[in-house]
């Protein structure tokens, strides 16, 4: 109850931590946007006909594999390579999953299944940004951790 009460008493308006939490949110949309649209292209153009559900897994998988791999090249220029992958695979798994799964979310429920469209892409990475952004931030105040 105590971390809870801590994370309600939070002072919500450090505008800097609000930067460096919407900077490292951005990151992780970037690796986890490759993966995951990557992976729905594919199924979309080859037509090979798997289950909505079954490639929304598979996307949200390849989202988070190439989080990691973007975050570990990141970070390996500023640390060694061994600590950069340790410090990716690390990172708020919380954070990842609730953005992919807010950007598959939006992508079934605005296009009826896993297909990528001019005007759903915009709509998956806003989403993708503001689902984990409030936790990022919380993170970032409440427990002094951050991506990079």
């Amino acid at each position: 109850m105590t971390s809870l009460a801590n994370a309600l008493n939070l002072n919500w308006t450090e505008w800097k931590s609000w930067k460096k939490a919407s900077q490292n949110t951005l990151w992780c949309l970037l690796g986890c946007s490759i993966g995951d649209l990557g992976t729905i292209a594919f199924f979309q153009f080859t037509g090979i006909p798997w289950p909505v559900w079954a490639i929304m897994t598979l996307a949200i998988i390849n989202g988070l594999l190439t989080s990691i791999i973007l975050e570990t090249i990141i970070l390996s220029r500023q640390m060694a390579f061994k600590l950069a992958f340790q410090t990716a695979i690390g990172m708020s798994f919380i954070s990842m999953i609730a953005m992919e799964a807010a950007m598959n979310l939006v992508d079934v429920w605005v296009t009826g299944g896993a297909k990528l469209t001019w005007y759903v892409i915009p709509l998956m990475l806003l989403a993708g940004f503001l689902a984990p952004l409030p936790y990022n931030y919380w993170r970032l105040v409440a427990l002094k951790k951050s991506c990079h």
